[in-house]
């Protein structure tokens, strides 16, 4: 008896060690996410700071916001590498664009700072009011676009050629839809992809242009749709936007320029690929998210706070590119981007660092059926928004190269804008 309960035991245990090595073969190993494409850099300085230097830096939202988040690391990476300490290096967070801002840097002045970044662009004016009034302390600030017809020399305005980091991410989206196509997911005619903006200004049209475009490059039918938010950050609106173009609009595929994990929760709910921005958000979404841009502002807080120690001028709009590390590419989510997408990012960058590569390419694109030969942008912004800076030559568009902010508006054959409202 006891031998027939040994033999029935082991045949069981058997049974169960083949059904596990069974389960064990049929699923997928997961990889997880790849070490970063355009990584950011070791900080290093040969710049001595004194004990006593104060820097200070407003920011629209707080750490909840990926936009205000990726200032706020940068910051703290370079003050602490250069010797700040945590009490001489001030962060503010949540001041709106108002009048706050303005009342803000009066009061970092007040408490020291000798140089005093805004990272939001209605904080331009307020901030612009306060350099004025104190010519002493250097004033800087992100997106902004008056810096170079201010000609204030404590003043400036800083961005960075992202436009180059979202077209990389296109490639990903791109491919991944090459891939939904081959497996028979979609139609070649289905390859709709869907943007969150947050307003319709020329940096936000810029960076969902060039996610496109790098999109196109690798996927020929690929079509792209944009609904707006009218906020920068604001997550119900966001995850609102996204569901409404996957739901309504049928898009296959998510990006964004807005600063809440609001799409990639929507996406990662609706297994609907997503591609975010300003740091990776694979901890949102595992079996969705496939890779993000953003700028890198660690080499800007360097430079400008060298500068102040060393007593030499800042410029007065600078524009940061992949060689100098400002635009960095996170990791790839290996579970969910399409075979092959690594080494076609790897022939882009070197393109894209060898300058035989334009993103605004206008042999790429068309304008109500058009090739573009020439385009008057608004540079020298004025109260009217005046188009005053023709901005294509030598085959194509010159983004961020008259100004540091983004300058391109045009509305190109696509891409379609279900709201326009913001």
């Amino acid at each position: 008896m006891f031998k027939k309960v040994l033999s029935l035991c082991l045949a069981a245990l058997m049974v169960l060690g083949c059904l596990a090595a069974f389960a064990s073969c049929g699923s997928k190993e997961r990889l997880g996410e790849s070490a970063e494409l355009l990584p950011r850099e070791t900080i290093a300085s040969t710049v001595t700071v004194p004990s006593d230097f104060k820097i200070g830096l407003i920011t629209l939202h707080d750490e909840q916001s990926t936009y205000d988040k990726n200032f706020i690391d940068a910051f703290k990476s370079v003050t602490k590498a250069m010797g700040i300490a945590d009490e001489n290096a001030i962060v503010v967070s949540n001041i709106p664009e108002s009048e706050a801002c303005y009342n803000t840097a009066v009061d970092l002045v007040g408490r020291g700072c000798k140089v005093i970044f805004a990272d939001s662009f209605g904080h331009e004016e307020h901030l612009l009011r306060a350099a004025k009034e104190y010519p002493n302390v250097q004033f800087c600030h992100a997106t902004g676009t008056t810096a170079h017809t201010e000609n204030l020399a404590n003043f400036h305005n800083a961005f960075a050629s992202i436009y180059e980091g979202r077209y990389l991410a296109g490639i990903v989206a791109g491919l991944k839809l090459n891939e939904m196509i081959a497996n028979g997911k979609i139609t070649a005619d289905q390859a709709v992809m869907g943007y969150v903006g947050a307003f319709t200004y020329a940096e936000v049209v810029s960076g969902l242009t060039s996610f496109y475009l790098g999109a196109k490059s690798v996927c020929p039918s690929v079509t792209m749709k944009v609904r707006y938010t009218g906020s920068w950050y604001d997550q119900a609106a966001e995850q609102e936007a996204a569901n409404a173009l996957i739901k309504k609009d049928k898009c296959v595929l998510i990006s964004q320029h807005a600063d809440s994990l609001g799409a990639p929760k929507a996406c990662q709910k609706a297994k609907v690929p997503n591609v975010s921005y300003n740091g990776s958000t694979y901890s949102a979404g595992k079996d969705t998210w496939m890779v993000s841009s953003a700028i890198n502002w660690a080499p800007y807080f360097q430079y400008i706070i060298e500068q102040t120690v060393k007593g030499e001028a800042i410029v007065t709009d600078w524009t940061g590119t992949i060689a100098n590390n400002a635009v960095v590419l996170s990791g790839l989510n290996q579970d969910v981007v399409a075979e092959g997408t690594k080494a076609a990012l790897d022939t882009a960058i070197a393109a894209l660092k060898a300058g035989t590569l334009h993103v605004f390419d206008t042999s790429k694109f068309t304008k109500d059926g058009a090739t573009l030969t020439s385009y008057l942008a608004d540079v020298d912004t004025d109260a009217a928004f005046t188009p005053d800076t023709n901005v294509i030559s030598d085959g194509y568009f010159h983004e961020s190269e008259y100004r540091s902010a983004p300058y391109f508006d045009i509305n190109i054959d696509g891409i379609t804008y279900l709201n326009t409202a913001f």
